[in-house]
């Protein structure tokens, strides 16, 4: 349940994200995927809890979902890969649902 739960916020949090990348121009993303496949090399790996906080800010300001991915040194895929590790484990799920609540709030 906890899993399903997690899950389920994951793909809210993702598809807000999708949501707010098919805003922005063609263009200006085409410009800044170099950069962001560089970045996501070497972005740091996120906790349950920033990821869940992450998560809901995206939600919270879609529009935005570029630039708040940036500040964590992430993009699209880079996040979403590291909320499927996370989705993986029990207790770093219930890690993340809890942070988002808290976020969302």
């Amino acid at each position: 349940m906890i899993m399903r739960n997690a899950l389920a916020l994951s793909l809210i949090a993702l598809l807000a994200l999708a949501g707010g990348c098919a805003k922005s121009g063609h263009d200006e993303t085409a410009a800044s995927n170099g950069a962001a496949s560089t970045d996501s090399v070497k972005a740091s790996t996120l906790t349950p809890e920033q990821l869940g906080e992450l998560g809901a800010q995206i939600k919270k300001n879609p529009d935005h979902a570029h630039d708040l991915l940036s500040q964590h040194g992430l993009d699209e895929k880079s996040f979403e890969s590291q909320i499927r590790k996370v989705t993986e484990d029990p207790d770093a799920s219930k890690r993340y649902a809890e942070a988002y609540r808290k976020a969302s709030a």
